[in-house]
């Protein structure tokens, strides 16, 4: 049975541009702290990552300091202090805040006081792209970078968290972004690495992966993939409607990434929906990857003022720009079977 992965949102599939650059860079023997021929060597190999960053994100090449995640950026930029969010922030980010910022039925966050909050840039459940304001203390853009323009220096951001496998790079490293002149004290300590704002030694290969990984995003996004992929999501959206009228389209009313959908059918499970589609030969997910295996309702549907049974009842597919219409097609014929079984069993 061959198989169609509908679940980019949760991580993308590695580029091959990222597999190459890090092929090549398995062969740099050096430590980039050495000052010998062979450190220099493996330092290029970072620094060039970290120029190929800065330029697709907008910000400053001293801007971008290399951690192991998206996690870890968001720590690095919260711990030890207090801000607000709101309850459809990711995990490693409301772990840090207070969730006290209003959400709105479509899932847009506001507040009153840019300073001392921190906003997310897309959701990654419902896709809902917020509107920044100027002088935000921290937004996540994880979900943004490579599927809509962003820009750090425009963002009006002071700190950023992206992560490299949302856009075709390896797991495991990410970066914060820092306003210039903004500098926060190194929660990782030991080694003077990352400017003295991370320490331990850099992780070569996956930090060159990454590089190259964004690069080859950005060049898609200017090209056009996404307004394909965006064409595609309204194609599905149209089918799962047409099979099943009373279907909840969570943020449907709000800007979203140009890939993303999140639906509900209430009563049906969000969980065994995805198991369903598993066993049809499609990956999708019920909500952020983070908290796959948990069998509760989404906290982010939650905020958006839908009761647990909606929240438990909840899917979502996340395309790509490798995602043929034959897979859409395909999912949405196996996904209005299984519907209609659901129904004559509800009835």
């Amino acid at each position: 049975m061959s198989r169609a992965y509908l679940d980019w949102n949760a991580t993308a599939p590695l580029r091959a541009e990222a597999r190459a650059t890090m092929i090549a860079a398995m062969d740099a023997v050096g430590n980039p702290s050495s000052v010998h021929a062979e450190g220099r060597a493996a330092k290029m190999i970072v620094e060039t990552a970290r120029a190929q960053v800065a330029a697709a994100v907008g910000a400053m090449d001293a801007d971008i300091v290399f951690t192991s995640g998206a996690t870890e950026a968001a720590a690095l930029a919260l711990a030890g202090r207090d801000l607000s969010g709101a309850a459809v922030e990711h995990d490693c980010v409301g772990v840090w805040t207070r969730g006290d910022l209003p959400v709105d039925a479509e899932g847009r966050v506001s507040t009153p006081d840019p300073a001392s909050s921190a906003i997310q840039t897309a959701n990654s459940e419902t896709g809902v792209i917020q509107s920044l304001p100027d002088g935000l203390a921290f937004t996540d853009a994880v979900q943004a970078v490579g599927k809509v323009p962003f820009a750090f220096s425009w963002s009006g951001a002071q700190m950023a968290a992206i992560s490299g496998h949302k856009f075709g790079g390896p797991k495991g490293v990410g970066a914060l972004i820092l306003r210039q002149g903004l500098d926060l004290p190194a929660q990782m300590r030991g080694g003077g690495q990352e400017m003295g704002r991370r320490a331990g030694t850099e992780n070569v290969i996956a930090i060159a992966g990454m590089g190259a990984a964004i690069t080859a995003a950005q060049a898609d996004l200017d090209t056009g993939a996404m307004d394909r992929v965006s064409e595609l999501r309204n194609i599905l959206e149209g089918e799962l409607r047409a099979a099943c009228p009373d279907l909840i389209l969570m943020g449907e009313g709000a800007p979203r990434l140009p890939n993303t959908m999140c639906i509900a059918v209430p009563g049906w499970r969000g969980e065994t929906q995805v198991m369903q589609m598993d066993l049809a030969g499609y990956a999708i997910s019920a909500g952020s990857a983070c908290s796959s295996g948990k069998v509760k309702a989404s906290k982010v549907i939650g905020a958006m003022g839908h009761d647990d049974q909606t929240a438990s009842s909840t899917i979502r597919v996340s395309l790509g720009a490798a995602t043929t219409e034959a897979e859409i097609m395909g999912f949405a014929a196996a996904w209005s079977r299984q519907y209609e079984k659901f129904r004559a069993r509800a009835a």
